[in-house]
């Protein structure tokens, strides 16, 4: 190759190779600093239940409701404010199917009652997920959304 050619090569080549190494990730912190961090995973956490909307409506959360789902098993267990619940879960990349519930059947005041009746509306079906750095937003199709943090 003379040297005329192996300048153009050069030339060609360097500014390719300098533009494919300075782009800098801005996923995860968002702070440009090239560094992702790793989004925390629905499954092998205890979620605590912050929030529930039902049909566009708030409800109150009463008592420490909580659910966590376990890819090994593929089930779903936790308590519901009054009763303790289970069912199957599939877990799949921003969906869950998760099963009919079982429950105990402990009568429980009314307030309990009620967040446990508006947290069984995510079972039965599929529900879509997302996970933000300590919290998850389950929704299901039938309109119920639940925030929940994650178990520190």
């Amino acid at each position: 190759m003379d040297k005329q050619r192996f300048t153009l090569a050069v030339l060609t080549i360097v500014p390719l190779v300098v533009a494919c190494g300075s782009e800098k990730s801005t996923s995860g912190a968002g702070d440009g600093s090239g560094s992702v961090a790793a989004q925390r995973p629905v499954t092998g956490v205890d979620w605590q239940v912050q929030s529930i909307t039902v049909n566009g409506a708030a409800k109150k959360v009463h008592g420490k409701p909580w659910l966590a789902f376990n890819a090994k098993t593929g089930k779903v267990g936790g308590h519901l404010g009054c009763n303790a619940v289970n069912a199957t879960a599939t877990v799949r990349a921003g969906h869950i199917t998760l099963g009919r519930p079982s429950t105990t059947r402990m009568m429980c005041d009314a307030s309990l009652m009620g967040t446990e009746r508006a947290l069984l509306g995510l079972f039965n079906g599929q529900v879509d997920y997302r996970v933000d750095q300590d919290t998850a937003t389950l929704t299901s199709a039938n309109g119920t959304i639940v925030h929940a943090r994650a178990d520190k």
